[in-house]
């Protein structure tokens, strides 16, 4: 899959992860769909570590169920990361 392909399924990948996780995870929309560029990588870098599969086929629905697997994990660490911004100390 070329670069293209990578950046089309993860910005994919973000938009629906961002659909099962909704929140208040800070950045927005463009910040979501670079979050889920990430977790494309990641996702793809953890079924191949762990279950020796990666991202191959575009239209491969393990490669989808990776990309948005990563998606998911990274948009709940950004989450926990930016839970507590824009609120003062009191």
């Amino acid at each position: 899959m070329g670069i293209i392909g990578w950046i089309v399924l993860g910005l994919v990948a973000g938009a629906i992860a961002k659909l099962i996780l909704p929140g208040k995870q800070g950045g927005g929309w463009i910040m979501t769909l670079i979050l889920g560029v990430v977790g494309a990588l990641l996702g793809g870098f953890i079924g191949s570590a762990i279950f020796g599969v990666g991202l191959e086929e575009f239209w491969s629905i393990q490669t989808w169920l990776l990309a948005i697997g990563g998606a998911i994990i990274v948009l709940l660490i950004w989450g926990l990361l930016t839970k507590n911004r824009g609120r003062t100390a009191a």
